[in-house]
């Protein structure tokens, strides 16, 4: 929906974290989305050997188990995401649609590094005891599918900010109060930091000798800290309008 809403439309409207969710209504491209998202966790599942033969190949199966689980969970934070912005503002126009579409479909390319990522560092952290699933021939390898997953998830992450930034021009016809635009500062703000880690670990991977540059996937490890850091930013920022 993205025709302009009147106030007695919004009264009537649920809230969730300050912001009215607009997009009551699950649209076709909303199902399209979550179709190709499901899509994409199943060539997660497809993507190994198939079904076991045996004992000892339910073994390895399940072996793979951590590295699906956390490929599984950063699918499902993007879809999230893309759920949490069509819920809170109902914007469907040309721009969002197109944005919305290749966002699914750098997805599904980005997929097969995400798998290759997690399954290598769950071979690295328990010294080959978690297999990787695919064999890399020289040590540069692994920096090259660093680099992929880092563009990937930086894509991702500013397709995201994208979507808030068209809301934000919407602002008149969605008829925001303050408090739903400093929501919408916080996930673009959010999204960039997500993206410039991505881009950061990719710039390490490439420039960085090998010994070091296969490190470049601790970056990641800021997130954590960054995320809860700028949520407490934008809260704090909320509070004090709020008096």
């Amino acid at each position: 929906m993205s025709a302009v809403w009147s106030k007695e439309q919004l009264a009537t409207l649920p809230v969730h974290d300050g912001v009215r969710q607009r997009g009551v209504e699950i649209t076709r491209l909303e199902s399209f989305c979550d179709a190709a998202f499901a899509f994409a966790v199943t060539l997660l599942v497809i993507g190994g050997d198939g079904i076991p033969q045996s004992y000892s190949d339910l073994i390895l199966a399940l072996k793979g188990v951590p590295a699906f689980a956390a490929s599984f969970a950063v699918i499902t934070g993007l879809w999230w995401s893309h759920r949490t912005w069509s819920r809170r503002y109902g914007l469907e126009d040309g721009v969002t649609t197109l944005i919305s579409l290749i966002f699914v479909f750098v997805m599904l390319i980005y997929v097969y590094p995400l798998k290759m990522v997690f399954s290598a560092f769950a071979d690295w952290a328990s010294n080959g005891w978690l297999p990787t699933g695919f064999t890399m021939t020289d040590p540069r390898d692994m920096l090259g599918i660093f680099v992929v997953y880092g563009v990937g998830f930086a894509i991702q992450a500013g397709l995201l900010a994208l979507l808030h930034v068209r809301v934000l021009k919407a602002t008149a016809s969605l008829d925001l109060n303050l408090v739903e635009q400093i929501r919408t500062r916080q996930q673009i703000t959010q999204n960039l930091t997500l993206g410039a880690t991505g881009i950061a670990s990719a710039i390490w991977a490439l420039a960085m000798p090998p010994q070091l540059g296969v490190y470049a996937g601790f970056l990641y490890m800021i997130l954590p800290v960054s995320m809860p850091f700028l949520t407490r930013v934008y809260i704090r920022r909320i509070e004090k309008l709020q008096g």
